[in-house]
């Protein structure tokens, strides 16, 4: 479906299990997942099929953010960190949720962090998986120079610093396969509808300069930190400080996945899905 969220701004949005469930005489609530996808350019699809499992505890929300994917196309201006984290605010007033549970994977991490810290009263809990707080540059040359070689280090170098058709071409090439330990399901890469002008646009515009961990000071909810050891793209170093910027009374935990590269469900599922049942059912 699609949901308008300001005047002539529609996002696609898919909802994966009943918000209220009959408990003896009663109808109970259930919490609400709203699910902040990667990129910028990529789509929600990323998370199917592995959020279907968290139906029982969760109405799980579905979307592809703001001139992403099946939602209406904007223009490249709007596509800035603040816009995305009110976009949250904006959906959950459309649909009618109150204090959700936001979930942003890498790039959705950023928006999850803005959204945070311009609205921190907003979410009942929040989960950061597999992102990062600055540009980081040296650390994603490192790594992927450490598992690919010195072509795969010119590549994250030459894309990160001059993002466009050839650059992201070579990166395709050399890096992308790097980002995960097990390979990737091949039916997945036509689920997604990518964009890559809005990855060029963020990356040339806001990514260079881009320091979120001042936003988390003033975060008044629980958050669970995620990363995978093997993550090349946004490290486990990155992951370290954000856990250090969050008040202490607010980091619900800091899961570390052995052997897991960028997203822990894609690379261990097991243990992803013990860590977020556990903190979503909490």
């Amino acid at each position: 479906m699609h949901i308008e969220i300001q005047p002539g701004i529609r996002l696609f949005v898919d909802i994966e299990g009943l918000g209220h469930v009959p408990e003896g005489r009663v109808l109970k609530e259930k919490p609400t997942l709203v699910l902040i996808h990667g990129g910028p350019g990529f789509d929600h699809s990323g998370f199917r099929p592995f959020f279907s499992r968290f139906a029982d505890l969760c109405q799980v929300v579905y979307f592809d953010q703001r001139g992403h994917g099946r939602s209406s196309p904007r223009p490249l201006d709007e596509m800035r960190l603040d816009v995305f984290a009110d976009d949250v605010v904006r959906l959950c007033a459309a649909l009618g949720i109150e204090k959700p549970i936001v979930l942003g994977q890498s790039f959705g991490g950023f928006v999850a962090q803005r959204y945070l810290a311009r609205h921190p009263a907003h979410p009942r809990k929040v989960v950061l998986s597999s992102t990062s707080h600055h540009f980081g540059l040296a650390r994603k040359v490192e790594r992927f120079g450490r598992l690919g070689g010195p072509e795969a280090a010119q590549a994250t170098r030459d894309f990160w610093q001059h993002p466009g058709p050839a650059t992201w071409a070579a990166y395709e090439t050399h890096c992308r396969h790097l980002y995960n330990t097990r390979p990737k399901n091949p039916d997945a890469g036509g689920w997604m509808r990518f964009k890559p002008e809005i990855l060029f646009e963020h990356t040339r515009a806001e990514l260079p300069g881009m320091d979120l961990r001042p936003g988390l000071a003033g975060v008044q909810c629980p958050v669970l930190v995620m990363v995978g050891e093997e993550d090349p793209v946004t490290p486990p170093q990155d992951a370290e400080e954000i856990a250090a910027a969050l008040p202490p009374q607010w980091l619900a935990g800091f899961e570390r996945f052995s052997g897991v590269g960028h997203g822990a469900w894609r690379d261990d599922p097991q243990a992803a899905e013990r860590v977020l049942r556990r903190f979503l059912g909490e």
